[in-house]
């Protein structure tokens, strides 16, 4: 039995759950005293930053020295954040959990503070003094690239006061943003609606999506004009609140010599504009299968007209409706990721017997799912709650993906560099879930399984790949726009929104007027320049993947040593040595091709 609690009704307490399928927290401290133990050593180590004030680059030993202490504290602060969160995370509500929560995020806070002079210091060193350390300390070898990094930002970097001005900003340079978020969680008050069986349906965000998957054409639309119609009438509040946060990014930028927001924001993990043009534009020219995948699904649905509403129904279900015991998953994905080899089977392994995963829904446990990251000498978690069903096998292979970049990077960088950047973060774990996609459609003789295994691939590369990417048209003419000296109006907003639109979704599609005002639901538009980077990892998973059933043994070793890299180079460096080139179209095209065999597959199945 993998639960004692036989009460489907109630959730279980933490005691009723097998203690496999619980996260061992001894992996981190065994006692509550050796928490105790480094949390004292960090609070009194932390007082030592003050020493190297002004006096970081007096020396090449000042300098190893400062990067030694740094390292012996953050190693030391990011296990007992791990450690906090965790056991936070199995019990919300547990007082002495977020008591202990609440005490090392202030202690980050008081590091935070202290360490802030170190970064400006460096840059304002000499560049020429710092290479010659390097050179003669063969310890500081290792922090070239960081200080290559560093350096890239010394064009962008103002006066030591300036600098002081822009952090008192912190306190309310979010507002916008917050707003948005108060205003679309909290404030927002959602009709009544008349659901399947003409009951009272009172929508909020989740019930929304939900009604959409609903095969009630009827229900769907009368979600669908429910939930618009409160983001129409505050429309001018959500165009006030996103002008004024474009206007706030634009300003940063342009304080810190950006030519633009969009250079501002790609600045951060070195990516040319040219990567953002080049997956529009090559997106732009590659289209026809879009439009040919909504065609079908029009065809399929029989409805004289396809409309936003139509976009998320199912097309086809299987009359299986099984579902999947932790165990059977874990052979699912050990069969899955079997073209990866036997070192990363070994290390998949290691994360189920080492219960590294916390597997089932407790009273008290925070929702969804994640992989913890990197805890530099700790091997990284997993947090789930598990029902079986099919989309928590994916969920698994996903956070696996994440949980395999931490544990290489981990095992094989120091610790300066033993994280990822955003614009890597999901090329592991897409390219699992694809594995695993791959695995059952090839494994299944069962039609409507594979039907339904195919069109979950079409609807993931359409969510992930082409909607990520007309978000990011958008949010290229918005700012574009803007930094032109355009007033930012809600016709202006809703009009280039249903350009984009139109073009993407192509002539099946028949635009709504409540369409026009998507813009005003995304929060990711507040988080400036950040969707693009869905469809590139997507789109290198797919690339990766490809060579890895291609190449076999080659292959492997580029992919294990690009989850082994960290942020030790620059993220399209990595890619490249993974043997993707992300400025180039390839990878972009390829995704488009698979889309269409995908298509072809389909139509040759119905």
């Amino acid at each position: 039995m993998e639960e004692k609690n036989n009460n489907l009704n109630s959730i279980p307490t933490r005691d009723e759950i097998g203690e496999q399928y619980k996260w061992d927290f001894n992996l981190i401290y065994k006692t509550s005293d050796d928490w105790e133990h480094d949390y004292k050593i960090v609070s009194e180590k932390i007082g030592e930053y003050k020493s190297f004030k002004g006096k970081i680059l007096k020396s090449a030993d000042n300098l190893l020295d400062l990067f030694q202490l740094d390292e012996e504290i953050g190693i030391k602060l990011d296990r007992l954040y791990l450690f906090a969160s965790m056991k936070k995370d199995t019990d919300l509500a547990n007082s002495d959990y977020n008591a202990l929560s609440q005490r090392v995020r202030d202690l980050v806070s008081r590091v935070g503070s202290l360490r802030a002079f170190i970064k400006p210091e460096l840059l304002a060193g000499d560049q020429d003094i710092i290479a010659e350390y390097l050179h003669i300390l063969p310890e500081l070898k290792k922090y070239t690239h960081y200080f290559d990094n560093l350096f890239r930002e010394k064009p962008h970097t103002l006066s030591e006061r300036d600098e002081e001005v822009l952090a008192l900003t912190s306190e309310f340079s979010g507002t916008a943003y917050e707003a948005f978020s108060v205003l679309s969680n909290a404030d927002l008050d959602f009709p009544v609606v008349k659901d399947e069986r003409s009951n009272d349906f009172k929508l909020s965000h989740a019930r929304y999506f939900s009604a959409l998957y609903s095969p009630d054409r009827d229900y769907r639309e009368r979600a669908y004009k429910g939930y618009y119609k409160s983001f129409v009438q505050y429309a001018s509040t959500f165009a006030a609140l996103l002008k004024g946060n474009i206007k706030k990014n634009s300003f940063f930028a342009s304080i810190r010599n950006y030519s633009s927001t969009r250079e501002a924001s790609l600045h951060s993990n070195n990516i040319p504009l040219s990567v953002y043009d080049n997956l529009i534009n090559t997106a732009s020219d590659n289209l026809s299968p879009m439009h040919r995948w909504l065609k079908l699904r029009k065809k399929i649905l029989g409805t004289e007209t396809y409309k936003p509403f139509d976009m998320y129904v199912p097309l086809f279900c299987s009359e299986n409706d099984k579902k999947y015991t932790f165990e059977e998953a874990r052979t699912m994905m050990m069969n899955a990721f079997a073209p990866l080899g036997t070192d990363y089977l070994a290390a998949v392994e290691l994360a189920f017997d080492n219960r590294r995963i916390d597997v089932f829904e407790t009273k008290g446990k925070r929702s969804g799912a994640y992989s913890s990251g990197t805890a530099y000498g700790v091997e990284p978690f997993i947090l789930l709650n598990w029902t079986g069903l099919l989309n928590d096998v994916f969920t698994l292979a996903h956070e696996l993906g994440h949980n395999m970049h931490s544990y290489y990077t981990t095992k094989n960088q120091p610790y300066i560099y033993a994280d990822y950047t955003i614009f890597l973060a999901e090329v592991a774990s897409t390219l699992n879930e694809n594995l695993l996609l791959n695995y059952l459609i090839n494994n299944t003789n069962d039609k409507a399984e594979k039907l339904e295994l195919l069109e979950k691939y079409m609807n993931d590369v359409t969510a992930t790949f082409f909607r990520q990417i007309m978000f990011a048209e958008y949010e290229k003419t918005i700012y574009g726009y803007s930094e032109g000296g355009t007033p930012l109006t809600v016709d202006l907003l809703s009009s280039e929104f249903g350009k984009v639109y139109e073009k993407y979704t192509g002539p099946a599609m028949t635009m709504t007027d409540e369409e026009y005002y998507t813009w005003a639901r995304i929060p990711h538009f507040y988080y400036s320049f950040y969707v693009y980077q869905y469809a590139t990892g997507f789109a290198a998973s797919e690339a990766i993947m490809n060579k890895i059933l291609d190449e076999g043994a080659p292959a492997i070793k580029l992919y294990l040593e690009f989850l082994s890299s960290g942020s030790s180079a620059y993220s399209l460096d990595l890619l490249r040595k993974a043997g993707v080139d992300m400025e180039k179209r390839d990878p972009i095209i390829a995704v488009v091709e698979k889309m269409n065999s995908t298509l072809n597959m389909i139509e040759d199945l119905i």
